[in-house]
């Protein structure tokens, strides 16, 4: 991780233990650093998972392993390697990978598509295997750490480590969700985003799990951009441990359904944000509501037509109240959009209405506004009733030396 930590990080919270999960960290060594970059977590048999996975066309090896195993349901162990991501290394990636799930697998006694793998950093270079194994035996023999040591090892450029904790009652039975996330750069999913992995002790089956988790994911990861640039290692994983000892829960029907599905999307919420605010240089987390558009995904398209312009992000780094550029962005969306109907504001002030600038407009709340690290942008389209909120971060020069010097 980097030493200069992000002017919007915020603290990690003390993330309790989840009955059925144990997390081990260690050094495998895959770059020159010296910290873990190993994570290790086994869980006990009768775990469920679900995932959501890049939709990236140049996949991961370790994506396409989750995404093949990811239909049984079920996970004994997960590997995270930190600094390699695997990606773009055929056929030697893809048996990194099987030998990380085989030397796992042997060691728990179960089956090697049981172990969930995930790895990040640079593209092109295939995972050593002998770094990988010594770095699985080491985790095999470390004793058992915390939530905030496993935040640690999975990061690369992050500025701090990034972890969430809610609570909810289901069935009668208090039941816990923990996360912990990477990710800095190279942020902008069609599905998820970076690497996040949360362990819950609720009793759940696997599809409603995985229903759970997308929904919750379309409301939060797919709503986050700090570049533009999905990753072809995205990939959030939920393990449910079932040790709450609720009945099962297996559709909306269950009881306290409701409650897990509101938990874990307040889970995946924190998560998000925490993504957002470590962007690569960011000084400023950046909230775009639209409204009034034909649908909701139209909404949602032209929000992140918004949050990925570099014109408006290196505006908000200038704290210029350039709403022209909301103008521009709204414009080349590409989705329905009339430009006499038209409003924009910048935090409580309207600066735009019906396709004209107001006509008494004073700058200086404005301007005031700007100068805070939370800054709102909000467009009415005036169309209809499609709405979506995304958030990104401003783009300074920060950014650009910290992914000029990435391979260094």
């Amino acid at each position: 991780m980097s030493t200069a930590i992000s002017p919007l990080a915020l603290p990690f919270p003390e993330l309790p233990v989840i009955a059925g999960a144990t997390p081990r960290v260690a050094r495998a060594r895959y770059k020159e650093w010296d910290r873990c970059d190993l994570s290790f977590v086994t869980l006990d048999a009768g775990t469920t998972v679900a995932g959501v996975l890049t939709q990236s066309k140049c996949p991961s090896p370790e994506v396409e392993w989750c995404r093949k195993t990811l239909v049984l349901g079920q996970a004994r162990a997960l590997v995270v390697n930190a600094g390699n991501s695997n990606a773009f290394t055929g056929n030697r990636g893809r048996a990194a990978v099987e030998a990380i799930a085989a030397r796992s697998a042997a060691h728990l006694n179960c089956q090697p598509s049981d172990v969930f793998v995930a790895s990040t950093g640079v593209i092109g270079v295939p995972l050593p295997v002998d770094k990988a194994e010594a770095g699985l035996d080491a985790a095999f023999g470390a004793a058992p750490t915390n939530w905030r040591q496993i935040a640690e090892a999975i990061g690369t450029t992050d500025t701090y480590p990034k972890g969430a904790v809610t609570k909810a009652l289901v069935d009668g039975r208090d039941i816990t969700l923990v996360g912990v996330i990477k990710g800095s750069g190279m942020i902008a999913p069609d599905m998820a985003t970076m690497l996040g992995f949360i362990f819950t002790d609720v009793a759940v089956e696997a599809p409603f799990l995985q229903a759970a988790l997308s929904a919750a994911s379309d409301r939060t990861f797919s709503c986050i951009t700090v570049d533009g640039d999905t990753s072809t290692s995205d990939t959030v994983l939920a393990f449910a441990t079932g040790k709450a000892g609720n009945t099962p829960l297996a559709s909306d029907d269950s009881a306290g359904a409701d409650a897990f599905r509101a938990a874990l999307a307040d889970l995946c919420h924190q998560l998000a944000q925490l993504v957002v605010r470590d962007g690569e240089g960011a000084t400023k987390l950046i909230e775009i509501s639209v409204e009034g558009a034909e649908s909701d995904r139209s909404a949602h398209r032209i929000a992140m037509s918004i949050a990925n312009s570099p014109l408006v992000k290196t505006a908000i780094a200038g704290e210029d109240a350039n709403w022209g550029r909301v103008v521009m962005a709204v414009g080349k969306a590409g989705e329905p959009a009339e430009r006499d109907k038209l409003s924009i504001r910048f935090g409580e002030t309207q600066v735009a209405v019906q396709g004209l600038a107001v006509a008494d407009y004073d700058e200086a709340p404005v301007a005031a506004h700007l100068q805070s690290q939370e800054i709102e942008i909000g467009v009415d389209l005036g169309l209809g009733e499609g709405r979506a909120t995304v958030w990104t971060c401003d783009l300074t020069h920060g950014y650009i030396s910290i992914n000029a010097d990435y391979r260094s």
